[in-house]
């Protein structure tokens, strides 16, 4: 019974929820426009991949201009072509990577497109980062760069991959715990004093004390690029869970190790029913390989 109960209660440690959209690298393709700008920037990755100057440069209007992260300013194409010519003498077989955040149209004829860029050396070091906004202009059904700004690149914090989780900070509690003699269960939720985690303990209590207690962490995988949680069993067991989600319904697929030495899997799906209430229920159990059964579904509520 130990053992089964083991596997239910790491449960309500997954009682959060992944980040509501990440940014795409490439714009949606419901408007020809977006995807225009998409394969320009691949036209330029490949330019600028050949070491072709005149071909970069022929991106930007006769006039453009384009302004670097150390505020040097190039006005016209001439200019910035001469300027990668000298770039491209120096550094043989660079490569261009460019994500693209966000494209928004003014007027029908021009662009605002922002993102990040990556300047790759074949050598193998760091590669050079910046942010960067992009002006374009619609010329002869061309879209041309009439301005570029790049700025320096900060990367993103964790805490800023996990802030779509901050409603679930503070206290919640099993809807019918307290309303007769059996368990209660209780789930807090705190930021780590960085930011970058987010620490959930859960206690399980009964009429005759203390029957479960365990430590979640919640973190971004930057390698995975997903949202990644670490369980601890007060008996010694420990497991870790993968995050993704379909609309509002979230699912939590763990693999854990209990105390005995046994191995658990299980996915766990969570959803948003009412304000401050969430339904949990974990299913595709198993033990050492053989199936358990769906536990029930239960209602979580946020107590204020």
């Amino acid at each position: 019974m130990k053992t089964h109960r083991s596997i239910l209660t790491l449960f309500p440690l997954v009682l959060v929820s992944a980040l509501g959209g990440i940014s795409s690298s490439r714009a949606a393709e419901s408007d020809p426009r977006e995807e225009a700008i998409f394969q320009t920037a691949k036209a330029f990755e490949q330019a600028f991949e050949k070491g072709d100057a005149a071909a970069v440069a022929s991106f930007w209007t006769p006039n453009g201009d384009y302004v670097d992260p150390n505020g040097r300013v190039l006005q016209g194409r001439k200019a910035i072509e001469e300027d990668f010519v000298d770039l491209f003498s120096k550094n043989k077989g660079l490569k261009a990577r460019i994500e693209m955040a966000s494209v928004k149209f003014p007027t029908a004829d021009t662009a605002v497109e922002d993102g990040t860029t990556a300047v790759i050396s074949p050598d193998g070091s760091t590669p050079t980062h910046a942010r960067y906004s992009n002006f374009f202009v619609k010329q002869d059904g061309k879209w041309l760069l009439a301005s570029v700004r790049e700025t320096a690149y900060i990367p993103p914090s964790n805490h800023e991959k996990l802030r779509g989780l901050e409603w679930v900070i503070g206290d919640w509690v099993d809807e019918k715990s307290g309303s007769d003699s059996s368990e209660h269960t209780e789930v807090s939720f705190a930021w780590t004093p960085d930011h970058n985690f987010i620490v959930s303990t859960r206690t399980i209590r009964t009429p005759e004390g203390l029957l479960d207690q365990g430590t979640q962490w919640i973190g971004w995988d930057p390698a995975a690029k997903t949202i990644r949680s670490w369980n601890f069993e007060a008996d010694g067991g420990f497991g870790q869970g993968v995050w993704s989600h379909d609309g509002d319904i979230w699912t939590i697929k763990t693999t854990s190790v209990l105390a005995d030495g046994g191995k658990v899997t299980a996915t766990h799906t969570l959803r948003p029913v009412s304000d401050g209430k969430i339904t949990l229920q974990s299913k595709e159990q198993t033990l050492e390989d053989k199936a358990l059964p769906d536990s029930q579904e239960i209602t979580m509520k946020h107590l204020q």
